[in-house]
Parts: C-alpha cells; structure tokens; sequence
C-alpha cells in the first residue's frame, strides 16, 4: 500500500468470520423503516462472504438473524442465493 492510499475498509463475514475488503461483500441491512434490505438502508448491518460456504453455514447456523437481531424473511435469503446463482453462471461461461 502506499502512503497516501486509503486503507481499505474491512469488515467480517457472519459465516466464515474472516476479515474481508467491504467492498467484496454482501450488505444485509436490519433498516429502521423498511425491515431487513440488501446493500443500503441506515441500522444495524451484517456482512457475508458472497460464495457457497459461507451462505449454507450463515443459512445453518441463522448467523443473519443472530447479527441482526430479528427476523430475516425467506424473500431475502432467496434474493442471495439468486445472486449467487447468478455469478457462479457468469463466471462459468467466462471461462
């Protein structure tokens, strides 16, 4: 790194536990008006790695629910599991 840069901002996966760049994962948001949101919202937020692993142990072990301190609706599981989905395909046809 060098002086001068900024620092990366880091942040830990509720599954993995690893401390990871904000900027490569996934942002669940426990938001005061619109209940639990994806990638914005002000509240209280968890963080998640965005592969396989870690989105079954998070599912497994409830570590959204636990971080966030409420209820996470199935809707928004479903939402990450789509996106997972959806990059595990792009990257496939990449290669």
């Amino acid at each position: 790194m060098e002086p001068g840069e900024p620092r990366p901002v880091l942040r830990r996966c509720v599954a993995c536990r690893k401390l990871i760049d904000r900027q490569t994962l996934w942002k669940v948001t426990r938001d005061f008006k619109d209940g639990v949101v994806l990638d914005h919202g002000m509240g209280r937020s968890a963080y998640l790695c965005p592969n396989q692993a870690c989105l079954e142990e998070a599912l497994r072990r409830k570590r959204l629910q636990k971080a966030l301190r409420c209820q996470v609706q199935l809707s928004v599981l479903e939402v990450l599991q789509n996106r997972l989905n959806h990059c595990n395909n792009s990257s496939s046809e990449a290669i």
